[in-house]
């Protein structure tokens, strides 16, 4: 099936609010989606990026198939993807959209001191 990019095992991927001015366009409708950013490392990303392109391309979705925190198997589209190379190995950035009315956003400062 390849309308899912599947994360088969490892924890549940991490979503950064998305700082790129672009990225934000690729919202429309009657409300603003929120767009999320992931990485995920991969044996071959420039394989997903262009799984992604290919369901682009006929005008269909592909989604980011994963486990949340509690064990739950969730589906988000993905609205933009690109692969880099790294020391480590391929790293697949993912840009996914949400509704807005359905998450829960945890904002890390950085500053480990205010939390004690």
């Amino acid at each position: 099936m390849d309308d899912n990019i599947t994360i088969i095992e490892g924890p549940p991927p991490v979503f950064e609010p998305v700082q790129d001015g672009w990225a934000l366009s690729l919202g429309e409708g009657p409300y603003l989606p929120l767009t999320l950013l992931t990485r995920l490392r991969t044996f071959n990303g420039p394989a997903l990026v262009e799984r992604c392109y290919r369901r682009w391309r006929l005008n269909q979705s592909i989604h980011l198939h994963y486990r949340n925190d509690l064990g739950l198997e969730e589906k988000a589209p993905i609205v933009a993807a690109r692969s880099i190379n790294t020391d480590d190995g391929h790293v697949l950035l993912l840009w996914i959209q949400l509704d807005p009315q359905k998450v829960r956003l945890e904002l890390d400062t950085g500053d480990d001191e205010a939390d004690e």
